[in-house]
C-alpha cells in the first residue's frame, strides 16, 4: 500500500476530511509520493550497509576502505572477498585464519605450508593455468600474508596422464583449433 493511501485510510475513519475531492486528495497524493520516495530510498541505504546484502555503492565503498579492490566483478564474489578481507585481524596468522581471509583476493585460494621453515605455497585449485589479473592476486594475497614468508605459487595444467586418459590423437587435439595456452589448461 502506498503511502498516500495509508494516509486517506487513516483519515477516512474521522469522517471530517472529503478524501475524494481535488484538493485534499491532491496533497495527499503529493506527500505520499514523497514518503514513497523516501522509503525506497531508506531500504535502498539499508540493503547496501550491510556486506552480504549490498549489491551496488555498498560494495564499491567497503572495497576502498581495503585499498586494493579484489579481482572479482560478480557482486556475490565481491561480498564474499569484502567478508574474508574483513576478518583479518590480529591473530590472522595460523594457516587456518589465513586460509580464511585469502579467498579476499577475489577467488578461491588456498595456503599450504612447505618443509622449509616459513614458506608457504598458493594454489588456486578452481582456475586452470595462470589466473586473469595475476598480478593483482598477487599483490592483495601479498598484503594478506605475513610480510616474512617466502611465497610460491602453484599453477593447475592438464597433464600427460590425464591426456592419455581421454584416448585423444594429436589429430583430434589440431581438429580442436585451440592454442598450447589454451589447450594446456583443459583441466578437469
Amino acid at each position: 500500500m502506498s503511502n498516500a493511501a495509508y494516509m486517506k485510510e487513516l483519515l477516512r475513519p474521522l469522517g471530517v476530511y472529503k478524501l475524494d475531492e481535488s484538493f485534499l486528495c491532491a496533497e495527499l497524493d503529493c506527500m505520499g509520493l514523497a514518503l514513497d520516495s523516501v522509503e525506497r530510498e531508506l531500504e535502498r541505504i539499508q540493503q547496501e550497509m550491510c556486506l552480504t546484502t549490498a549489491r551496488e555503492d555498498g560494495l564499491d565503498k567497503t572495497a576502498k576502505l581495503f585499498g586494493l579492490r579484489p579481482v572479482t566483478q560478480n557482486p556475490q564474489q565481491l561480498s564474499d572477498s569484502l567478508s574474508a578481507l574483513s576478518r583479518i585481524g590480529w591473530d590472522s596468522f595460523t594457516l587456518s585464519a589465513i586460509n580464511n581471509t585469502i579467498s579476499g583476493c577475489g577467488v578461491k585460494a588456498e595456503a599450504a605450508e612447505t618443509q622449509t621453515p616459513g614458506g608457504v605455497t598458493i594454489r588456486f585449485p578452481n582456475l586452470k593455468g595462470v589466473p586473469p589479473q595475476f598480478e593483482s592476486l598477487r599483490t592483495i594475497i601479498e598484503d594478506i600474508l605475513p610480510a616474512h614468508l617466502q611465497i610460491q605459487y602453484l599453477f593447475w595444467y592438464m597433464t600427460w596422464g590425464e591426456l592419455n586418459a581421454r584416448n585423444l590423437i594429436w589429430q583430434d587435439i589440431q581438429n580442436t583449433g585451440m592454442s598450447w595456452e589454451e589447450f594446456e589448461t583443459l583441466v578437469g
